[in-house]
């Protein structure tokens, strides 16, 4: 059985989990700066955060755009190379 020959698409595309990381920090970092900021505004602790949450999601689907898209082709990368070791699989049970 040959080594899978993956070098040309992880070198493509990036990895998943750091990628899925740091997309989530840096939601998880929006939503923070935001709820501090309503709270120094003076609302108060669970409408300030309910209140950050919902403007974190349109925030977030701006600013992120760009690590949303490395996220999306890391997952792509991710999958095509999972069907490749499975059609690989598949084909090495009728040798």
């Amino acid at each position: 059985m040959a080594e899978p020959t993956g070098t040309t698409s992880t070198t493509a595309a990036p990895a998943l989990v750091p990628t899925l990381v740091l997309y989530t920090l840096a939601r998880l970092g929006i939503l923070a700066v935001l709820v501090a900021v309503i709270w120094v505004a003076g609302l108060p602790g669970p409408p300030a955060f309910l209140f950050g949450l919902l403007l974190a999601l349109p925030i977030s689907y701006l600013v992120l755009r760009p690590l949303r898209a490395r996220l999306t082709a890391a997952i792509v990368a991710r999958a095509e190379r999972k069907e490749r070791i499975r059609a690989e699989l598949a084909g090495s049970d009728g040798a």
